[in-house]
């Protein structure tokens, strides 16, 4: 009779801490998930300034009323990073068709300073958007499969979305089907 409550104690425990190490991955993903959604809010933030900054001095070299006016939305979409990202990466495209159309405009020594400034904000965007995908992609695993799917379930866990399409297409077995 004891054998079989040592038994089960020892079933228990270990499924006890099991338990533990399986919801301390999770967690533990989920620090890094809103690591990264601070970084590339920050990021944006720092677009968004950036390209402000531009908007001036090309109105007034170019001598045009309007220009990057869609940029004024971004306020608006800044809870949600998805459509901030989207929307402030036209208003960058944007910037450099101007740019590619308008070479003079890459004599203005403020202009060139901003650029510069735009391209290492944009290689930290970029870094910090794999960083999430990454995890993203480790969080969903844990999501969809098992044992942890049963942990993810509790806790209300759901798949979160990727940044872009790449992830979503190296990784489609995690799709919903």
């Amino acid at each position: 009779m004891i054998e079989y409550i040592l038994a089960g104690i020892v079933i228990i425990g270990i499924i006890s801490i099991l338990v533990v190490i399986g919801n301390n991955k999770i967690s533990f993903v989920l620090i890094k998930i809103d690591k990264a959604n601070e970084d590339i809010s920050l990021y944006l933030d720092k677009k968004y300034e950036l390209l402000e900054r531009t908007r001036p001095i090309i109105k007034k070299e170019l001598k045009i009323e309007e220009f990057l006016d869609g940029i004024e939305a971004y306020n608006s979409f800044k809870e949600d990073s998805f459509d901030s990202h989207n929307l402030l990466k036209s208003c960058y495209n944007e910037l450099f068709k101007t740019l590619d159309n308008n070479e003079k405009l890459l004599k203005s020594e403020s202009l060139n300073k901003i650029l510069q400034e735009l391209t290492d904000n944009e290689e930290n965007i970029v870094g910090a958007i794999k960083f999430y995908n990454d995890t993203v992609v480790d969080y969903n695993k844990l999501v969809v499969s098992f044992p942890s799917r049963i942990l993810t379930f509790f806790r209300g866990c759901k798949k979160l979305d990727f940044y872009n399409n790449e992830k979503r297409e190296r990784f489609g077995i995690l799709n919903d089907n």
